[in-house]
């Protein structure tokens, strides 16, 4: 069997976990794996926009880890409203389906992601993943840094 490197599409989210008490444990063992090089790290430009309104030290964490920049096509933008339309969330959460939308799109293996009530929640998963696969898109996986194993060196 050979080892796939697993890619990970990171939200805005896991940024600021990495500082929060309640976030701040599991989201620096992901940090540590991702710096290990056991995942291939995605994030898009909407993530880098909306980091630049953060704190220096949460910005600063896009210095520390390896990356590759996907830029929002408009193939992303369209299947985001198409979650909207099919009522996976509301319009004030666009930016949340253009998250899922890029991941999905760019072949990413797992969205990662601390938005409990938008993005990492059942109903909402089974709702983004019947959109994808009625506009003929592989289902993606979405997980919080929690089920990503980041306990499970073997």
């Amino acid at each position: 069997m050979v080892n796939k490197i697993t890619s990970l599409y990171l939200d805005t989210s896991i940024f600021g976990g990495y500082f929060d008490e309640i976030f701040m444990q599991d989201t620096r063992l992901l940090f540590e794996k991702i710096k290990a090089g056991k995942y291939i790290i995605f994030i898009s430009d909407l993530v880098e926009r909306e980091l630049k309104n953060a704190p220096e030290n949460v910005r600063n964490l896009l210095k520390d880890i390896k990356y590759q920049l996907i830029t929002i096509s408009q193939e992303c933008k369209i299947l985001a409203d198409e979650y909207i339309k099919e009522k996976v969330v509301g319009q004030t959460s666009r930016d949340d389906c253009i998250h899922i939308a890029t991941a999905t799109i760019f072949n990413v293996d797992v969205l990662v992601s601390w938005n409990f009530k938008h993005i990492v929640n059942f109903d909402r998963m089974k709702g983004y993943n019947s959109v994808n696969l009625k506009n003929k898109y592989r289902q993606l996986e979405i997980h919080s840094p929690k089920d990503m194993g980041v306990y499970d060196d073997k």
